[in-house]
Parts: C-alpha cells; structure tokens; sequence
C-alpha cells in the first residue's frame, strides 16, 4: 500500500467514524434519559467537533493548494473551486451540531428534531459535499499534495482513534455506533 493509499483510508475511516457517531446522535440521543447517555453525548459531540474541525481545515488547505497548482481558467481549479464553494462545508455541520445540542435543553420532540436535521444535514448535504471533494482528489497522485491537504500523521491518526473509543466506551448498553471499523 502506497503513502496515499493509507492518506485515503484514514480520510475514508475517520468520516466512517464521523457517520456512525453523527447517527447515533440523530437516533440514540432523542431524548437524554440519564446520566450515561449525557456522557454518551458529550463524548459524540467532542468528537464530531474535533473530526467537523479538521475536515474544515483540510477544505482550506486544499482551496490554498488549488490556487498554488493550477492556473486561473484551468478547468481543474474551477471544479475544485465549484465542489469547495458548494453547499455543506463542516463549519455548517458545526452549526447544526451546535443548534441540536442547545435544543437538547429544549422540550422532547425540538430537541428530536434537532438532532434529525443534524444527521440529515451531515448524511446528506456534508456528505455529499465530501463525494464531489474526494472524487476529485482521487485523481490527483502526488503525495505531498494529499500530505498538504489531509494533515495526517502518526499523532492524528492516535488522538482520532483515542476520540472514536472514548464515543464507543461510552454508548449506553444496547447501543451501536454501525458498520464503521477501528482499521483502515
């Protein structure tokens, strides 16, 4: 397996991650009962906002490096520009994380419908926003490009993987976080 090979599977595991952790929270936190599924939550919520965090500091780096690789009219640069300046950036997942764990204070079903449109927004409109972006990174075969973009190393790929555990040590029994995987 080559450098980008392994760039590509952490990206591609930690929104596996990201995925299974946001539906949890869009179906297993409606309503909080207890003590357990509070702390269920604040861990899912330090880990989307960390992981969101990333993501949106990867979408700047690469609009950095697309103004460095590529000239004005080149028609790489402008699909990058066009998948970059689309709907669905991680800072509004942000906001619509924010919204849904200050609704939780709310009554029942806002609060419900809060962390809904949450997952909704992240399954669909994020998701699909990260598709056209990877779709058209994979074309790109320089390492130091993914390096650049990606800011993945050794300590990353440790604190993701220590955040991941802490979200599936504290599901409430019964309770799981899909088909996602602690291996790339």
């Amino acid at each position: 397996m080559n450098e980008i090979q392994l760039i590509r599977n952490q990206l591609a595991l930690e929104r596996a991650h990201a995925s299974a952790v946001a539906n949890a929270c869009a179906t297993l936190l409606q309503p909080e009962t207890g003590e357990s599924e509070a702390q269920f939550r604040r861990a899912c919520v330090e880990y989307l906002a960390c992981v969101l965090a990333w993501f949106e500091e990867r979408d700047q780096r690469l609009a950095d490096l697309i103004q460095v690789r590529f000239g004005a009219g080149d028609p790489a640069r402008r699909a990058f520009e066009e998948a970059l300046a689309r709907g669905g950036r991680s800072r509004d997942a942000l906001a619509k994380l924010e919204v849904a764990c200050a609704g939780s204070a709310g009554s029942g079903a806002a609060a419900a419908q809060a962390w809904r449109d949450f997952g909704e927004f992240f399954n669909g409109t994020w998701s699909a926003r990260r598709d056209a972006l990877d779709a058209l990174l994979a074309a790109n075969t320089r390492a130091a490009d993914w390096r650049a973009v990606a800011g993945i190393d050794a300590d990353s790929i440790l604190e993701e993987r220590r955040r991941y555990a802490l979200v599936a040590a504290q599901a409430p029994r019964g309770a799981s976080l899909g088909a996602a995987t602690d291996r790339a």
